[in-house]
């Protein structure tokens, strides 16, 4: 998390504005006398929700022209219920209705994503395993996304397809075989980068131990295969379980021998979290 608070995410930003503001706000301008002052008050409407996003807050505001003090501002990863507040920002009043949308549908949308990983982290406690995220993320927004998942108590898998080897069945196929796609992979990947194989199947899991996967993605298996899987793979090699994950199956298939679970839909499926924002003149 403090990698991406590191982060210049100006840009990224002055997209999503631009995006909303277009030309110009016509009804700011025609409703608000030049350099009033305001504050913007963001609370909560959920009965629970874990934030992430409220650090992006500031800088929206003050690229939208706010000149913002924050007043107050909960921590990330902080769980808070309704009516609790997230931000008290103090600025210009056009500024501040002019970030406004962009503001809170960041917050909303990464808090969403913290919200449903905490829920997957929660069901799973003492397990052992680890909720894993997906690159299942909406374009251009999946360093935030990833980093909303950390937040939210999950782990990253692959930022992109530079950051890890990852064999799956449409690379299987293109090689001709488990053993040759991983052959592939040791003549070509640095050696600090463990080789990860993903299986549909007990016999391709047997291929790519065989031929010496560190690590192995057991895709749509029955709980049963997960088993014996973890069985043949022994302590040495991860076991990686992933497709079709839900609350109410993934303690199940912890519980079963998976060390990573990886779970698409806590970034593409996630629910914006009710926040809302008010504005009072000073």
């Amino acid at each position: 998390m403090e990698l991406f608070k590191q982060l210049d995410l100006t840009d990224l930003i002055k997209r999503a504005l631009v995006e909303d503001v277009g030309q110009g706000d016509i009804t700011t301008a025609a409703t608000v006398a030049p350099g009033a002052m305001g504050r913007a008050r963001i609370t909560v409407k959920e009965p629970r929700m874990i934030l992430a996003g409220g650090i992006l807050i500031e800088p929206v505001m003050r690229i939208a022209g706010a000149e913002p003090r924050m007043a107050a501002l909960a921590p990330e990863g902080a769980e808070l219920k309704a009516g609790e507040i997230i931000a008290e920002i103090e600025g210009r009043l056009a500024g501040l209705l002019i970030g406004e949308r962009t503001a809170l549908n960041f917050v909303q949308l990464l808090s969403g994503i913290a919200t449903t990983t905490r829920a997957f982290v929660d069901a799973i406690a003492d397990t052992g395993a680890k909720i894993l995220d997906t690159r299942k993320t909406h374009p251009g927004l999946r360093v935030v996304e990833k980093y909303a998942v950390r937040v939210g108590g999950g782990h990253n898998h692959r930022l992109g397809l530079d950051s890890g080897v990852l064999i799956k069945d449409n690379h299987i196929a293109a090689a001709g075989t488990v053993t040759k796609a991983i052959e592939g992979a040791r003549h070509t990947a640095p050696h600090t980068l463990k080789i990860e194989v993903e299986c549909e199947t007990l016999e391709q899991v047997e291929e790519a131990l065989k031929a010496g996967a560190d690590a192995i993605l057991l895709d749509n298996m029955t709980l049963d295969n997960v088993r014996k899987a973890r069985a043949m793979a022994g302590p040495g090699v991860q076991l990686e379980v992933s497709g079709g994950v839900t609350l109410q199956t993934v303690r199940a298939i912890a519980e079963a021998g998976a060390d990573l679970i990886s779970v698409g839909a806590v970034t593409h499926s996630a629910r914006f979290q009710d926040i809302s924002m008010r504005i009072d003149a000073v």
